[in-house]
């Protein structure tokens, strides 16, 4: 069977272009809420920080169920309600006039989050692949980078033309809309039913050895916290996407000031095309050997040197695009790495249900990135403390991702 049968390739551009929504509305568009909300309204940013740290932690205990809830309903009929999800929570979040609303928003397009994000996407994808489960990973996640390129100068321009709320309604329909047509045209097919195999291989192909699970499986129920390679990889990446969302979560802003609102939004289009050229170079050029724990603790070190930059550039332009380019280089790997590191020590169905469950406790943790790093920034009352904090533990999350050791063996 040819790669243009497959139909695998056509579910990498439907969770392609569901990435570009979700990310670009419920990642990146809290970053500007917070912006359009403080320059309109007044309201604190600490406050609207909080919020935002209820949109993400309100998605954290959905993920955990995101198996179990496509195993009942399917894939198709839970994303499409995801995007109903994010386009009313975005909506909500505009239309609110007193700081508390801002809260039950949060719950609403945390729901739509949570089911078009991360492990969505992978559960999208995972199906379909095995041997060539890099690439095609890479592929649907550089969605994710994309929606941040398109809809960080686009969200600035249509609140500036429309005002925030039509903005909001605008987008929020626009997604609610695309997301159901594709999960309706593309996800509700398995390669069962088409008669394919992961890759496109023909009926009965053997799988290649190098994806055959070599490890013990998960523990059941909690005694998974029992298991060392869950417990690092779940830590490792909480710390570091702890210190991603919470930089990200104050970057437009903290540009904006130095920079203006139009060249902030290019700023951070920047740091996510610079996400799409990390994660297309290393999903695609990776050698099957690849240690990807070993990629996951280099790629968190490159955050490391591109937060320290933003750290010390005060106002220079310059060196706060050389910033938002070295950090962005990391970005769009800390959400494809995890599941690829799930496949090589898992078997196949307690890889999904490991991306879910780090998943879920990821944004459980750095759901309260948004809050601590908008207290801390009203502390210090510059930018110095939030990139000196995110490179901290950034570098705390490159030890423990490369402390895998045996299964059961406790951490140091």
């Amino acid at each position: 069977m040819t790669d243009q049968a497959f139909f695998g390739w056509r579910v990498v551009g439907a969770a392609f272009t569901v990435a570009v929504f979700a990310w670009g509305v419920g990642f990146y568009g809290p970053s500007v809420y917070l912006h359009a909300l403080h320059a309109e309204r007044g309201w604190p940013i600490a406050l609207i920080s909080a919020a935002i740290t209820m949109h993400f932690l309100s998605s954290a205990g959905i993920v955990a169920c995101l198996p179990r809830l496509h195993a009942r309903f399917g894939i198709a009929t839970v994303t499409a309600a995801g995007g109903i999800a994010a386009g009313f929570g975005t909506l909500a979040w505009a239309i609110a006039r007193e700081p508390w609303q801002l809260f039950s928003a949060a719950l609403v397009s945390g729901v739509g989050w949570a089911l078009t994000s991360g492990a969505a996407i992978n559960a999208m994808v995972s199906r379909w692949f095995d041997r060539r489960r890099p690439a095609a990973t890479a592929m649907a996640f550089n969605g994710a980078s994309v929606g941040g390129m398109m809809f960080a100068p686009l969200w600035a321009v249509l609140i500036e033309r429309l005002g925030f709320v039509m903005a909001a309604a605008l987008v929020g329909g626009t997604m609610a809309g695309a997301v159901g047509l594709i999960a309706y045209l593309y996800l509700r097919a398995t390669p069962a039913a088409l008669g394919q195999e992961p890759d496109g291989a023909g009926r009965g192909a053997a799988r290649p050895a190098s994806v055959l699970p070599p490890h013990a499986p998960l523990p059941p129920g909690r005694r998974v916290w029992g298991d060392r390679r869950f417990r690092t990889l779940s830590i490792a990446f909480a710390l570091g996407l702890f210190a991603q969302i919470g930089l990200i979560a104050h970057l437009f802003s903290l540009l904006a000031n130095a920079l203006g609102t139009t060249w902030a939004g290019v700023a951070v289009s920047l740091t996510t095309a610079m996400a799409v050229a990390g994660r297309t170079v290393l999903g695609w050029l990776a050698p099957a050997d690849l240690n990807w724990r070993s990629a996951a603790a280099g790629n968190f070190l490159v955050q490391v040197t591109g937060s320290v930059v933003l750290a010390i550039a005060g106002r220079q332009p310059a060196l706060l695009l050389l910033g938002c380019m070295l950090f962005g280089l990391g970005v769009g790997n800390m959400i494809s790495i995890p599941p690829l590191i799930a496949q090589a020590e898992l078997p196949r169905a307690d890889a999904l249900r490991a991306v879910a469950l780090v998943t879920a406790v990821n944004q459980a943790v750095f759901a309260f990135a948004p809050a601590a790093f908008g207290l801390l920034r009203e502390a210090t009352c510059n930018g110095f403390a939030v990139g000196a904090a995110a490179s901290l533990l950034q570098a705390a999350a490159a030890w423990v991702v490369s402390r895998r050791g045996s299964e059961t063996s406790p951490l140091p």
